[in-house]
């Protein structure tokens, strides 16, 4: 049974930092796409960030560059959002996904929307205010 559970979400000022955490089970860690993504209120969700558990290799979305880093432990099948500089704007659920057994781009196109994610944690809450 997969099983994906964050933390680190929590209340901070602008221009503050969290660290989120997401540790899997239940699948074959170290070859799936997994994500980061966030719903605000009244909003939908969209992606933050992505990357390919086997490489490494990372994708973002423009709003984060340069802010957030997603990074991983594989030792610890544990996958992390290091986000800084915080924002109001970036007040949110926060939702880890999995895909496993593909990358997160291939042929040119990258597969990185929430429709594409099969497996969902149920999200820590981050709140920034200004």
């Amino acid at each position: 049974q997969v099983q994906l559970v964050e933390s680190g979400g929590g209340s901070v000022q602008a221009g503050g930092s969290l660290r989120l955490a997401c540790v899997a089970s239940g699948y074959t860690y170290s070859r799936a796409c997994m994500g980061w993504f966030r719903q605000a209120s009244g909003k939908e969700r969209e992606g933050v960030a992505a990357i390919y558990t086997d490489d490494g290799i990372t994708y973002y979305h423009d709003s984060v560059k340069g802010r957030f880093t997603i990074s991983q432990d594989n030792a610890k099948n544990t996958l992390y959002l290091q986000m800084n500089s915080l924002k109001p704007e970036d007040t949110a659920m926060y939702y880890c996904a999995a895909d496993p057994f593909r990358r997160c781009c291939s042929g040119g196109y990258c597969y990185t929307g929430a429709a594409d994610f099969t497996y969902w944690g149920r999200g820590t809450q981050v709140t920034v205010s200004s």
